[in-house]
């Protein structure tokens, strides 16, 4: 015999708590299962342990989907400010950082608490590594089995997320749901993840620049971010490259301004006609750290040397670097893939979903959240506010 329930979710992350508390509160007698031995674990370690956990610009032009328009019902219905009011209703305090980015000011932790908490308050069971070895369908209920027991219910939750991060035990769970009930999916990339550039190719690899950080527009398939990048030891990171990166297919250049505010050759030009004895270095290091900016003349700059003086430089010469400046063409080899990625791309084609309740339209009682569903949201708590937002979706009809 099966241990029946209303609603069974997989996947006890953001949005699979969320849906959990949503449909609690509705009298559902629901059980939550997560493989994990810990809940909410990406929720406390996200955020550098503070949990960037919305942003209040959230709007429907902050996400990749191969349906750009399938996430405005959910955002609409459950918004950023819904979510606010649940942090200040457990007197949470946060702040912004950036950009409309809001961070607990103490521990994600907190936040994962309060989650807890409203599923007890819902009445719904939690089972922690819960290893599932079979989900199937028996007329209108869905079945879920362990090794030893057995569970059904009306109304199943996929909520497991994309394959980012494995060590947290990150996998493609729904995608192989998906296949089984036949729906169509996209297959999950990395996102949010930084680029590895080719060690062989030495004007491209700043390797030995590690730990040097700039704020730049980085542009990659008429999409731009400005915002900080980082040197590393096997390529680029920060903030404007892992929003670009989501962006990125492998073969595309990905297109750096490094000087965003400067139109850089008449910036470079004028200075040359005012004073022709300043190097070109220290002109340069006004704007950028001052070891980059020598690197940048040795590889960007045709007979380049970092003590030329302005006035020993052609004025085309001066011209042709100025526009290599603010267009720094990058060939990345790839990324540092799924291990770090902090989402993915891709999930089940919301074709396949109602954009109002989360729904499967072919396999009533299935329903897909978070970042299974083909929604990726850019960095910045974007994220979050669709796992909380598709949750409650979901959570309103199961």
């Amino acid at each position: 015999m099966s241990k029946k329930f209303d609603v069974i979710i997989i996947g006890a992350g953001a949005a699979g708590m969320m849906s959990a508390i949503e449909a609690g509160k509705r009298g559902r007698k629901v059980l939550l299962v997560d493989h994990y031995k810990k809940i909410g674990e990406k929720i406390r370690i996200s955020g550098g342990g503070r949990c960037n956990f919305t942003n209040i610009n959230t709007n429907p032009n902050k996400f990749l989907s191969q349906n750009p328009k399938y996430v405005k019902s959910a955002l609409s219905q459950y918004t950023q400010n819904d979510f606010i009011n649940l942090m200040n209703k457990y007197e949470i305090k946060f702040h912004e950082k950036k950009l409309g980015q809001l961070f607990c000011d103490h521990s994600a932790q907190q936040i994962v608490e309060m989650l807890l908490k409203e599923c007890e308050s819902a009445n719904v069971t939690i089972l922690k590594e819960f290893i599932i070895k079979n989900v199937d369908k028996d007329n209108d209920q869905y079945l879920v089995s362990t090794e030893t027991d057995k569970y059904s219910s009306e109304s199943l939750i996929i909520a497991t997320g994309g394959p980012s991060i494995p060590k947290m035990g990150a996998t493609d769970f729904g995608l192989k749901i998906a296949k089984q009930f036949h729906l169509k999916s996209y297959p999950f990339y990395p996102g949010l993840v930084p680029f590895t550039m080719n060690e062989n190719n030495n004007d491209r690899f700043f390797k030995d620049l590690s730990g040097l950080s700039f704020e730049a527009k980085v542009s990659c398939n008429t999409q731009s971010f400005r915002d900080g990048v980082l040197i590393t030891h096997r390529g680029f990171s920060g903030p404007a490259i892992l929003q670009i990166s989501s962006y990125w297919k492998k073969g595309d250049k990905i297109i750096i301004d490094l000087l965003p505010d400067l139109n850089a050759s008449d910036w470079l030009l004028r200075i040359q006609n005012e004073n022709h004895a300043i190097e070109l270095k220290t002109i340069l290091s006004q704007y950028l750290p001052k070891r980059l900016s020598i690197r940048l003349i040795d590889t960007l700059m045709t007979k380049g040397l970092p003590s030329q003086r302005l006035g020993q430089i052609k004025q085309n010469d001066l011209k042709e670097f100025g526009d290599k400046i603010n267009r720094w063409e990058l060939l990345p080899s790839g990324t540092e893939g799924l291990r770090v990625a902090e989402v993915c791309t891709g999930g089940i084609n919301t074709d396949e979903l109602s954009s109002k309740t989360m729904e499967v339209k072919t396999q009533p009682g299935l329903y897909f959240i978070g970042e299974t569903v083909d929604v990726t949201g850019w960095l910045g708590g974007y994220n979050f506010q669709w796992a909380w937002s598709s949750g409650w979706a979901a959570g309103q009809v199961v």
